[in-house]
């Protein structure tokens, strides 16, 4: 099986998950076989400055990828994904080897519309719709991060910390 990451930098198993896969910088390729990691491969994301609706699912699946691990992703790239045969999985956080680790153990798993595209009325593809400029990216990945601090926080709490 082979799982693609979306990655903030290049340090492979080490790399920050990004937490929009669309927009991310990196993907790092994880193979996995009898759930032990064999191999592990970062490649450049070709659309991250700029992309129609559907190119970057389609980039994952030429890379030949079963599942694609994210922080967030819309509505529209989860349906692109599906079309593909590939399982879109959100929710992600922490380093690529923490994310793979906790989809191979059952822990991280579904796909969900990231909170902006929900608001957008971004849950089915639009015809000729586009990526947001900069300033809205940042916005929305700031958006994920705080989630993702508020779902950490909730986890400490738990843990009595």
């Amino acid at each position: 099986m082979r799982i693609a990451v979306s990655a903030d930098n290049k340090q492979g198993l080490n790399s920050v998950i990004s937490p929009h896969f669309g927009r991310c910088p990196h993907f790092v390729l994880v193979d996995v076989e009898d759930q032990e990691i064999r191999e592990v491969q970062v490649v450049d994301n070709p659309f991250y400055g700029n992309h129609e609706p559907g190119q970057v699912p389609a980039f994952i699946a030429s890379l030949g990828a079963n599942v694609m691990l994210t922080g967030g992703m819309g509505g529209r790239a989860i349906i692109y994904f599906q079309q593909y045969g590939i399982e879109g999985v959100t929710g992600a956080y922490g380093t690529v080897k923490q994310s793979v680790e906790h989809y191979l153990g059952g822990q991280l798993q579904g796909a969900a519309p990231c909170r902006e595209s929900q608001e957008h009325g971004h849950d089915l593809p639009a015809a000729g719709e586009y990526e947001k400029d900069e300033l809205e990216r940042l916005r929305e990945e700031a958006d994920l991060l705080r989630q993702q601090l508020e779902a950490t926080a909730k986890r400490l709490g738990r843990l009595g910390h």
